[in-house]
Order: C-alpha cells, then sequence, then structure tokens
C-alpha cells in the first residue's frame, strides 16, 4: 500500500461522525455521565458497545437509566455501586468499581467501571469513563482461589504444612499449619533458614544437612526425609519433609514443599518394633523350653522307664538297689519342673508387686541363712552398703537375686586362697547399682561369654552344678526392668553388677 500527500482534499465527513465511528469499535462501553447532586444522573453519551455489554439500545440506556438498575445490575450491589460514585464525585477522584449484572441472554456478568470525574463551575460533575467486561477475569480468579482454598484445607486436613525456601535471601515462609506443628500460633510467617535448622534433634542434623546437600548438588526429582523438630513447648516431634528445587540457570534457587507431623505414626512404629522384639525374646524363650522338654524330661523319663523294666525281673536285693536310683530320678524330674513352674511365673507375671526395701537388710537376711556355709569355707564378708539405701523391687526377687550371687561366690570359692566376698553400692548415671565380687576360681569370658546366662550352662566342674541359677537370676533381674554386667578373670574372680530400674 502507497500513501501520497494530498494538497487539500476533504472528504466531507463530520469530526463527531469519525470519533463515533471509532468509539463504536472499542470493545468496552465509552461513556459520559453527569452528577448534578443527590441521586440525579443522567447518560449524555454511550457508544454502540452497549448492546453488547448490557443487551440494551442506545436510547434505553441514555434515557431510562432506571431501567439498568432495576433489570440489571445484581440488587446487592447496587449500593455500592451508587456509593462509590458519590464518593468520586465529591472527592474528585478516580472511579474503579466493580459489580455484577444480570443480562436476559448471556446471564451473570461482570463489569468494571472506570471514570474521571470533572467538576464544571456551576457544580455539575461529568464523568468521562469506560465499562469492561470482566467476568472471564474474575471466573479464573475464582477458580484460582477455589482451587487455594481446597489446598489449604486438604493440607490441614493432612495435618500437612507448606514451606517455602528463597535460597537467595535464606528465607524461609512458612504456612499457619506449619506453625501449629512447632507449637506457634496459627498463622504464616517468615524465618531465617537457620530458625529451622536450630530446632533439628541433634541426632537427626547430620544426617539431614547430608541428604539434603546431596539433592540440591543434583537437584533432580524430590527430597524426602523423616526427623525431629522441636516445638515451642521443649518437646520433639517427629515430621516428614517433602520438597522440590526450583532451579535457575541450572542451579537451585528456591525450594518448595510440606512437612507432615507423623509423631503418631512414628510412635506406632516404634511400638510395633517393640513388639517384634518381645515376640522375638518370647520365641527365645519358647526354644528355650523346648529344648528342657526335649532333652531333659525325655532324659528322666527315658531313664525312668528302663529302671521300671529291670525293676519288673529284678530279684528282692537289685529291687532294694533300684529304688535307689528310682527315687533320685524322681528327685531329678521334680526339680526340673519346680525351676521350669518358677521360671514360668517370671515370664507370665504382667505387673509384679513393687516395695521400697532396704539393701542392707536384705542382705544381711541372706548372709544369715547362709551362716554355716560361710563359717565352713573361711568365707571374709565385706559390705561397702549405706545403711539407708533402698531399692523399689520385688521382695521375692530380691531375696532371690542376693541368694544367687551369694551361693556361687561360695559354691566357685578358689582353695588356692583365702576365699573373700564383697558388696558395694554406687550410683551410676542416676541408677542404683549393687556390685558382688568374690575372688573365686573366675570365669572364661572369651569362651563362656554369649551363653554365659544360658538355661543350664556350667563354667566348672563342680558336682552340685546344675546351670539354672544364673539363667534364672537374669530373667528376675530384667523382669524388674534392670540389667546385668560380669567382670571376669580366670583363678583371679568375678564381679557380677546389678543395675536396678526404679523407673518401671
Amino acid at each position: 500500500m502507497k500513501f501520497f500527500d494530498m494538497p487539500d482534499i476533504h472528504d466531507g465527513e463530520r469530526l463527531d461522525a469519525f470519533y463515533k465511528k471509532l468509539l463504536d469499535q472499542v470493545p468496552d462501553l465509552i461513556f459520559k455521565m453527569i452528577w448534578t447532586g443527590r441521586d440525579n444522573y443522567a447518560i449524555v453519551y454511550a457508544s454502540e458497545t452497549v448492546n453488547e455489554m448490557y443487551e440494551m439500545t442506545v436510547e434505553e440506556f441514555k434515557y431510562n437509566t432506571h431501567k439498568f438498575f432495576t433489570d440489571r445490575v445484581v440488587p446487592s450491589d447496587i449500593k455500592d455501586f451508587v456509593k462509590t460514585v458519590k464518593k468520586s464525585g465529591r472527592t474528585m477522584s478516580k472511579w474503579d468499581h466493580e459489580f455484577r449484572v444480570q443480562l436476559p441472554e448471556k446471564g451473570l456478568k461482570w463489569m468494571r467501571v472506570t471514570a474521571n470525574p470533572e467538576r464544571s463551575p456551576d457544580g455539575v460533575v461529568s464523568f468521562y469513563g469506560r465499562v469492561t467486561d470482566i467476568t472471564t477475569r474474575k471466573e479464573q480468579e475464582n477458580k484460582m482461589a477455589h482451587s487455594e482454598q481446597r489446598f489449604k484445607y486438604a493440607l490441614k486436613a493432612a495435618s500437612e504444612g507448606l514451606w517455602d525456601w528463597d535460597m537467595v535471601t535464606n528465607v524461609v515462609y512458612m504456612s499457619p499449619q506449619l506453625m501449629k506443628i512447632i507449637g506457634k500460633e496459627e498463622k504464616e510467617a517468615y524465618y531465617p533458614n537457620t530458625f529451622w535448622l536450630s530446632r533439628i534433634h541433634p541426632e537427626d542434623i547430620n544426617m539431614y544437612q547430608s541428604l539434603k546437600g546431596a539433592y540440591l548438588d543434583e537437584a533432580s526429582g524430590s527430597f524426602e526425609h523423616i526427623y525431629r523438630i522441636m516445638t515451642d513447648q521443649g518437646k520433639y516431634r517427629w515430621v516428614l519433609s517433602r520438597g522440590k528445587a526450583i532451579l535457575e540457570n541450572k542451579k537451585p534457587v528456591r525450594a518448595i514443599g510440606t512437612l507432615k507431623d507423623i509423631t503418631q505414626l512414628k510412635e506406632k512404629e516404634m511400638e510395633l518394633g517393640n513388639t517384634i522384639d518381645i515376640i522375638g525374646s518370647q520365641n527365645n524363650r519358647l526354644s528355650n523350653f523346648a529344648h528342657i522338654v526335649s532333652h531333659n524330661l525325655r532324659s528322666h523319663a527315658s531313664n525312668l522307664k528302663m529302671l521300671l523294666d529291670v525293676f519288673k525281673t529284678a530279684d528282692n536285693e537289685e529291687r532294694e538297689e533300684l529304688l535307689t536310683h528310682l527315687e533320685g530320678i524322681s528327685d531329678g524330674l521334680s526339680i526340673t519342673i519346680g525351676h521350669l513352674k518358677e521360671l514360668v511365673e517370671i515370664q507370665n507375671e504382667i505387673k509384679i508387686v513393687r516395695e521400697d526395701l532396704n539393701l542392707r537388710h536384705y542382705l544381711k537376711h541372706i548372709l544369715t541363712i547362709l551362716h554355716n556355709e560361710i563359717i565352713k569355707h573361711g568365707i571374709t564378708i565385706e559390705i561397702n552398703i549405706p545403711l539407708d539405701v533402698t531399692v523399689n523391687y520385688n521382695p521375692a526377687y530380691l531375696e532371690s537375686i542376693l541368694l544367687n550371687f551369694t551361693t556361687n561366690a561360695i559354691k566357685y570359692s578358689s582353695p588356692e586362697r583365702s576365699p573373700m566376698l564383697s558388696y558395694d553400692f554406687e550410683i551410676v548415671d542416676g541408677k542404683k547399682v549393687l556390685s558382688v565380687s568374690d575372688n573365686g576360681l573366675g570365669i572364661d569370658l572369651k569362651r563362656h561369654k554369649n551363653s554365659l546366662f544360658g538355661m543350664y550352662k556350667t563354667f566348672h566342674k563342680n558336682q552340685n552344678s546344675r546351670g539354672i541359677g544364673l539363667f534364672i537370676t537374669k530373667n528376675q533381674v530384667e523382669a524388674m526392668g534392670g540389667r546385668i554386667e560380669v567382670f571376669s578373670e580366670m583363678n583371679k574372680g568375678t564381679t557380677f553388677k546389678i543395675y536396678f530400674d526404679e523407673e518401671s
């Protein structure tokens, strides 16, 4: 297309007609409105777009303004519409207002009116402005608002908080739900990243930093980690943190993610783990019982049957001797059954009665019972227990434990030196500890450490050794929530340390 200069040519079109044609091409409604005060308004100009915008003719819009309010503007929006236009006219500030109209064919639409007021010398205010259809934008805003609301509700229902870490400023946005997890007021906040790091459990921080660093180096996929975080109340909560990094020029500059409180789930998991441990322990004990039943009781039964078969054909003199053997087998069987019964009682007793017992008093009681044995073996006794020391324990268990360790020390005293036995009390890491030490034969711990407290395990060729004492003692101590440590050296002696747990 070629343009060229025209010397002085007029096409005869009037300027107002030219402007009207231009304004009618604009998609927005162009208007001029005058306000003479109170509720006196008049539309003096409206572009043809009013046909599309309000489904009214220009004449209807100009000369029947009442119809616009009664038949088009949503009733609940009329009050604010009038209020804002009056305020604009009084203050000579820009009129900018959003409202709704209900059209006969197109239905509900959102409109935005913007206009600049001008006051003439006679006090009349003229508004020059435009009306824009903003329905599409409003629908998108509503969808976005509903989506954000659903997201917030979903996070709240799932007990999840939202975090947004700006790596450039090192500031983290924390949502209201996240703030609630750490025991703060439920409202959004911004904190430096160091604030969060300072709250991670000391045992978890190194792993957290290591995993986070490895993820940011790759910056692919998503990050996920479970750790403990301290609340404002000074307690730790287990949380699951998930996030994803945002890259610029292949470098992470921001990370966004969620934080879920999984404390209850973690506690259930640990509870399940403890239950599995208990089941494993019970299985081991059951295996021990199976060994006893299949070996020891079967041995008694076999011997008994064999002697009875011989007894049937024996003469009177032989029968007297066989009766002695039968009596021995019967006694052995009775002892074995007694041990099993005692062990069952220890392991099946759910709530064991506890009392505050004077430790020195109970030890004196045991030494009185064993007085003859102590004198017979010439044992020197040394007691280093304060007179007022008490332990919260079951009386029968405490007596049994002291009796077993003392009789063992007597039984395995060394013939090469004067036997000595000492009882010492101390507090280790807040736990009461009793040490029973002797200078007897000792135990080869390198050889027997793993089987030291096993059922029917003996470590010296002593004819009175049955291998049941240490096994039952260990079960009694553990039933009370405590533990036993042993230190021993061959031909020098042994020390057993009993740790009392008074919190069980």
